[in-house]
């Protein structure tokens, strides 16, 4: 039981878990979900008392208990307690000060990481303003490799999304170039398929890895499917760089995936098997969105955006190359508008990279939320200034397939150009090499005419 006087009135929380539910900032999920605070004075009441609580606390309080679940096995076995050593005598708050000090690195941070829990980083996330998020999410850089460089600073990589409703692979393939002429695919170019064919998600990675072999391509392809099939895939010798998985953060909520650690771990060991990667071997890209553990009813009574650090500690298991929220995609349900969705989106970029994940986003939101375009171009210009790793390029915003809006091939050159930011060196070199960049190394203007000299289909494609 936790309680705290303010004027005449006392505020007691049951449980850590109600406590941190009250202390979250105000999301349609947690209010459908019964655990919202009911008055913004109780919020703040919650925070205060979240201040005062010993970071060492929330280690000895499981939200969702050892016993029947493997998350917090996970979190909890793995706890890296010489790593916390140096935080061990904070409260909450006193580690957010901590955190946005001058003196506070992104080294010194990274040196912590391994010795933080999510219900930490969940915790003192609660804390923190947009403007805390964004600064601290700055100073922390997570490098990963696979046939490219990402994550330094400086630089902003785009997911060409060229999804099909139809899973048409010469439809794919000339959304693609269409994305890598406007210089957008170096964090991946990945396509969620349209079924759950195996079959079918052979046939794109092939055509995917001609496109990329017959342009040298620096970068790297997936297709998002379905864990299980994408090992039936490597099983068939098709050409696979990266297993994709969506993940959430309680077993039960994976389970409602199908899947559980012990798959990601086969799918992980046989992706590094095959030895594709030039520059480094991270394999795996997962997937991540607040209100998936609710959606499943498999939250354990946790808020969302708590449960959602918690499947970032199942990422973290596996080094992955890619990891990144769907900030706004499940809906108007668990976050109701674009300011719901903009706090959610920058406290997941925070949470993630506080982790020591390399953290994108998917600036998105669904037809039926209250949100648009312009809040779309606030968070993506937010997540730039705070060092996002990649965001989604997706053709017109608009994904034809999954029916949502998303983030555009010209809105990554309007943040790279805005922010001065640039793509991943090698794949920067390589849209120099091809003629793609201007003498300021902006991208060039492409007569319809002359963009087949430059990138054309392979001619089993066409």
């Amino acid at each position: 039981m936790y309680r705290i006087d303010l004027g005449a009135v006392r505020h007691t929380f049951a449980s850590l878990a109600v406590l941190l539910a009250a202390a979250s900032p105000a999301r349609s999920g947690d209010a459908l979900a019964g655990l919202a605070a009911r008055s913004n004075l109780e919020r703040v009441a919650a925070r205060m008392v979240l201040a005062d609580m010993p970071l060492a606390d929330l280690l000895t309080d499981a939200l969702v208990p050892y016993e029947t679940d493997e998350v917090t096995r996970l979190i909890l076995d793995g706890h890296d307690a010489a790593a916390f050593a140096a935080l061990s005598h904070l409260t909450v708050g006193k580690f957010r000060e901590w955190l946005l000090a001058d003196t506070t690195s992104g080294a010194l941070i990274a040196a912590v990481s391994p010795g933080l829990t999510p219900e930490m980083v969940a915790a003192v996330s609660k804390l923190m303003r947009n403007q805390d998020l964004i600064a601290v999410a700055r100073k922390i850089e997570v490098v990963t490799r696979f046939r490219n460089t990402l994550g330094l600073k400086g630089r902003l990589a785009v997911r060409l999304q060229p999804n099909h409703p139809a899973d048409d692979p010469l439809g794919i393939a000339a959304a693609v170039l269409d994305g890598l002429l406007m210089g957008c695919g170096d964090a991946v170019i990945g396509i969620n398929p349209a079924s759950d064919s195996v079959d079918a998600a052979c046939t794109l990675l092939h055509m995917l890895d001609q496109v990329r072999l017959a342009h040298a391509i620096p970068t790297q392809a997936c297709v998002l499917t379905h864990v299980t099939n994408t090992l039936a895939a490597i099983q068939r010798g098709a050409p696979v760089d990266l297993v994709f998985q969506s993940i959430a953060g309680s077993e039960a909520a994976n389970r409602s995936f199908g899947i559980d650690l012990a798959m990601l771990r086969e799918a992980h060991e046989a992706a590094l098997s095959l030895k594709r990667g030039t520059v480094g071997q991270n394999v795996m890209y997962f997937e991540t969105g607040q209100g998936s553990a609710l959606s499943a009813n498999a939250h354990h009574g946790v808020d969302q955006q708590t449960m959602e650090v918690r499947a970032y500690a199942v990422a973290r298991e596996f080094a992955p190359l890619l990891v990144n929220t769907v900030v706004g995609f499940i809906g108007p349900e668990y976050l109701y508008d674009g300011k719901q969705i903009i706090r959610a989106g920058l406290e997941d970029h925070f949470c993630g990279k506080l982790m020591g994940l390399p953290m994108g986003c998917d600036v998105c939101y669904t037809n039926h939320a209250e949100a648009d375009q312009d809040d779309m171009d606030t968070l993506l210009t937010l997540l730039g200034v705070a060092g996002v790793n990649f965001v989604m390029g997706v053709p017109g915003a608009d994904d034809v397939m999954l029916g949502y809006q998303s983030t555009s091939f010209h809105d990554a050159l309007y943040a790279r150009d805005t922010l001065g930011l640039r793509p991943a060196p090698e794949f920067e070199a390589w849209l120099g090499a091809v003629g793609l960049l201007d003498d300021a190394g902006r991208i060039r203007p492409v007569d319809f005419d002359r963009a087949p000299t430059l990138l054309a289909l392979p001619e089993a494609i066409r």
